[in-house]
């Protein structure tokens, strides 16, 4: 038994109608007023007259198509509303939220937040529930007690916030049960549809909770908790699995109750504003175009680094390391969106299906490509900072990765040979997420005398930076003011601060109102998540399998010195070593 969702998410769209494409396969075959669109007159006009009378008395309309086959359209669908001429007003459904693990830091910290500030800006639909459901035992108060502690009014700081938080705390309620018990859900289901009041009725389950119980929510939910006349989605948060074979087994769980487009695995950093620009800079300004591809860009470099250790949940990363937890996923999308050919289109297919094509595309990962760390103990300033064995939850002898660098090559025709250059660690000098663009050397350059030997200062770099202090900015040569020839290089800087005086939302906001909006874009299909783990798991077995140790480094440096290596390997020097950085 799947979950139902006969109708079509357009229906879901009225807070903003250019964003939700009709919704997954089910919805898809009763997108009857597109599809008709060739069909006899005839049938289009008994169609509307079964509709009319199906609307009324919530059956189906059938009516036989002229190649001999049987369209049957649900009632509540919007397609069959369509064709009878009735609207789904805002005022006849409800989206009902349900945080599955609501007790957990994820959802005090990341996902209450960002379902209140959509709350602030007015952009969750009129009516709308949310429910937290775990293990523990809590009342409604407590948990709106325990939400309250993490939620600010950024967007609006006036007298009223008081006011708001209020009125979204009494949108919010708690539901204790186990995982795997489809009667704790049904219990939960009765009390969604005592808040819906008998509205259309459309539900999200966010899963907040480790992957191996994902299989036992989802089988629940599906059989106690499924909405009958609307649609129902699953916000799927990683790890999704820890290599290909229990990455594919987990989809496989997940699809004896889903169909594919019910599924939204969610990656934050897919909703980071400056990840989301990185199409609109590309695509929509013809500077850029013409110069993405091997012709121009000599090395293009991803870099993610934090200035913490795994404080708190060593136990947690010990079994799974840097390269599952943000090369794996955060780091290649990101290298998807950068790197893919231009899409048919903006429609979610069209722009996964391009991101599929650069990771299946990508060469095998060689051990020689690959440089991994792990931070050791330092003192500065006084300050004695742990190892990451240090940690009691991490076992003395473990050789799980804080760091790691590596050299990727894409094979096709725009990117054969470019160095694709990704760098992740933990316990570095400095929190930043950013990508680099080198470009190569102007040929035959009439300056070079003014740069010396080193070239790398002439070199143009395109910096897009994710996170902290979002920027953009290009690096050009130019002259410095004086009677003499000499050169310096400068930056052409966006700076979001300065341009943008607005604080810009959260990653979780930006995907939770796509999820309810039916907006797939940010989030990652199946054959996405295998090839990323196709391209993953053989170097991550390889690692397991000969016990290669990680190399030391400093706590608060700038990581192990192989890094550098592997860049020089390719004539590459890392831009985040800048001295001017």
């Amino acid at each position: 038994m799947a979950f139902s969702s006969p109708k079509c998410p357009h229906s879901s769209s009225h807070f903003a109608p250019s964003r939700a494409p009709c919704g997954n396969l089910r919805d898809r075959a009763f997108a009857a007023p597109a599809s008709l669109q060739s069909s006899p007159k005839h049938l289009l006009t008994r169609l509307t007259s079964q509709c009319k009378a199906a609307t009324a008395s919530t059956t189906t309309a059938k009516e036989t198509t002229p190649n001999g086959g049987l369209l049957t359209i649900p009632s509540s669908s919007k397609a069959c509303r369509d064709i009878a001429g009735i609207s789904t007003r805002e005022e006849e459904y409800t989206v009902s939220i349900t945080v599955v693990g609501a007790s957990g830091d994820l959802a005090k910290k990341k996902i209450f937040p960002a379902l209140f500030a959509l709350y602030d800006e007015g952009s969750l639909p009129k009516h709308f529930t949310i429910f937290g459901y775990a293990r523990s035992k809590m009342t409604d108060a407590e948990l709106r007690n325990m939400v309250s502690k993490t939620l600010t009014c950024r967007l609006d700081k006036r007298e009223n916030c008081g006011e708001k938080m209020d009125q979204f705390l009494k949108r919010c309620f708690y539901h204790s049960g186990q995982y795997n018990s489809e009667q704790n859900f049904a219990d939960l289901d009765k009390k969604l549809k005592e808040h819906e009041g008998g509205k259309l009725s459309n539900r999200i389950f966010y899963l907040s909770i480790p992957p191996n119980i994902f299989i036992d929510v989802v089988k629940c939910a599906s059989k106690s908790a499924s909405s009958t006349n609307g649609w129902t989605r699953v916000i799927v948060e990683k790890p999704f699995g820890r290599d290909y074979e229990s990455s594919a087994a987990l989809t496989r769980g997940l699809k004896e109750y889903l169909v594919e487009d019910q599924i939204f695995r969610i990656d934050h950093y897919l909703g980071k504003e400056l990840v989301e620009n990185l199409s609109v800079l590309r695509f929509s300004n013809l500077v850029f175009e013409p110069l993405w591809s091997r012709q121009y860009i000599r090395n293009v470099q991803l870099i993610f680094s934090e200035e913490f250790g795994t404080e708190g949940r060593g136990g947690y990363f010990d079994n799974y390391g840097i390269i599952r937890d943000v090369m794996q996923n955060h780091l290649l999308q990101i290298l998807a969106l950068f790197a893919m050919e231009t899409p048919a289109s903006l429609d979610a297919e069209d722009i996964r299906n391009e991101k599929v094509k650069v990771i299946r595309s990508i060469k095998p990962l060689q051990l020689e490509n690959v440089v991994i760390g792990q931070y050791k103990s330092h003192k500065k300033r006084g300050i004695t900072y742990p190892a990451y064995t240090d940690d009691r939850t991490v076992p003395s002898d473990s050789l799980t990765p804080t760091f790691a660098a590596a050299a990727l090559f894409i094979d096709n025709a725009r990117w054969d040979g470019v160095p694709f250059l990704m760098k992740a660690g933990k316990a570095l000098h400095t929190r930043r997420a950013e990508i680099r663009v080198q470009f190569r050397h102007v040929p035959g350059n009439l300056y070079k005398r003014s740069f010396g030997t080193d070239l790398d200062r002439a070199t143009n770099e395109l910096v897009i930076r994710v996170q902290p202090d979002e920027a953009i900015y290009l690096r050009i040569n130019n002259k410095i003011p004086g009677l003499g020839m000499r050169l310096d290089h400068s930056d052409l800087n966006l700076h979001y601060a300065a341009r943008y005086p607005k604080e810009i939302p959260d990653a979780y906001e930006r995907l939770l109102l796509d999820a309810i909006e039916g907006e797939r874009r940010l989030f990652i299909r199946s054959d996405e998540l295998d090839s990323a783990w196709e391209l993953f798991t053989p170097l991550l077995k390889e690692l397991e399998e000969k016990k290669v140790a990680p190399e030391l480094y400093p706590y608060g440096s700038r990581g192990p010195v192989g890094a550098h290596y592997l860049a020089a390997k390719y004539n590459v020097r890392w831009g985040d070593t800048n001295a001017l950085e």
